[in-house]
């Protein structure tokens, strides 16, 4: 197995022309190579400065880079406009779209006593490895899976493999492994590289994906003292030691560890990144181990106008709401619809404080009946952010008429957590 380029540390700001030279002597090294395709994320990583990296392996690949399919998982397909914004150059004609739930294939599938071993005895089902069809029968003598490590809520860090069996998977795949996720505890797994989710993807990837040309293109980015996002690491591979160099750097860049609880956090979604509260609620796993008991989390949400980027997924939030892992789990037993889809119950108990602290919603486009029916409380936009400008508050502690408040600017680059309740 190969690592190809892996550099970077907490203070790493990796320029624009030194992230080309360090890519193309990496894409140097594998040799020629006649069909290209590159797995990057779609627009909501759009800070993972992936869409960077793609355009320059189209560059570096020119007419052999045929392929280019976004890892959506269950997100809508991107836009022309999103797909110019974050690939720029690259040729729209080489965009292809993932449906997750027609157009995958099984590779294998990881047995249920697996499952059973690595969530202390919460799941038994197998798990089926699905990928994009494309992957296994395009011909392609390159896979480029382009991400960035970052702390996620279902697998603990992300990309990896999560990028192809998550990002490219199937609706059983995918729910199965976020749902596994949510109940051995989120908390147990945010910030950790290796995590029950990881180890069955990793036993997928050693079992049934060896066949497939996967190289590894990992980045670590961060917020310089300016609060420019910078790229803080860059690592280039072919199995999962490149993923465990960045999630180890991810650790110090991306992992905010706090000597003392937030009683009142505020949170900016911004409109370019997140539509939904599917998307938007890592405002509430990303903070969840720094609040206090009783604490506020306001979301500032100027662009959400949905639950679900699923429109079957976003029936079954209005329908249940964001209740909490025991109601949660009652009604996987009770409705074989959520039983259907996993995913989603997985996501009503992420999305929960599990009735420790209020999770107050301000959005652009959702009624006030709306916020208050999957259980968050209602906050009117134009209230709170006149009262909390993003304009004005700077990422950390503020204080606001007296009050002092705790301010991210984007949930997604981070994951925050008070000393006394994180146990290593």
């Amino acid at each position: 197995m190969s690592l190809y380029f892996a550099a970077g540390s907490p203070t790493t700001e990796m320029s624009a022309e030194e992230l080309r030279a360090n890519l193309f002597s990496a894409l140097d090294a594998l040799g020629q190579k006649n069909k290209v395709l590159a797995v990057p994320p779609d627009f909501t990583r759009f800070h993972s400065k992936a869409g960077v990296i793609t355009e320059l392996a189209w560059q570096y690949y020119g007419d052999q880079m045929t392929d280019v399919l976004p890892a959506l998982g269950t997100h809508k397909g991107m836009t022309d406009a999103e797909i110019a914004t974050m690939f720029g150059e690259t040729p729209r004609e080489i965009f292809r779209v993932h449906d997750w739930r027609n157009d995958v294939v099984t590779l294998g599938e990881v047995p249920g006593e697996f499952l059973y071993e690595v969530s202390e005895g919460k799941v038994d089902y197998g798990w089926p490895a699905q990928v994009n069809k494309l992957l296994r029968d395009g011909g392609h003598d390159l896979i480029l899976s382009i991400g960035q490590v970052v702390p996620h809520e279902v697998v603990g860090m992300a990309n990896y493999n999560k990028n192809i069996f998550v990002g490219t998977g199937g609706s059983i795949g995918i729910h199965r492994s976020h749902f596994l996720g949510a109940v051995y505890g989120m908390e147990r797994m945010m910030g950790r590289a290796d995590t029950p989710v990881r180890k069955v993807l990793n036993y997928a990837s050693d079992h049934f994906a060896k066949e497939l040309p996967i190289i590894y293109v990992q980045t670590v980015v961060g917020k310089n003292a300016e609060g420019k996002l910078v790229l803080r690491g860059l690592y280039i591979g072919d199995d999962v030691e490149c993923f465990e160099l960045a999630a180890a750097l991810a650790l110090k860049v991306n992992f905010q560890m706090l000597d003392r609880e937030i009683h009142k956090a505020v949170v900016f979604l911004d409109p370019h990144e997140f539509r939904s509260t599917w998307l938007g609620n890592k405002s509430v796993y990303r903070t969840r181990m720094a609040l206090a008991d009783d604490a506020e989390l306001i979301v500032l949400a100027p662009a959400v106008h949905e639950f679900g980027e699923d429109s079957a997924i976003d029936v079954l939030i209005r329908k249940y709401g964001y209740c909490g892992t025991p109601k949660t789990l009652e009604y996987v037993k009770e409705d074989p619809a959520l039983a259907g889809n996993l995913s989603a119950a997985a996501h009503l108990i992420h999305g929960s404080s599990e009735g420790r602290f209020t999770i107050r919603y301000c959005p652009g486009h959702l009624t006030r009946e709306e916020i208050e029916g999957v259980h968050f409380e209602y906050g009117d936009l134009a209230e709170y952010t006149a009262k909390y400008n993003p304009e004005t508050l700077k990422d950390g502690w503020n204080t606001v008429d007296g009050e002092e408040i705790f301010y991210i600017s984007n949930p997604g680059l981070g994951l925050w957590a008070y000393s006394g309740r994180f146990k290593d």
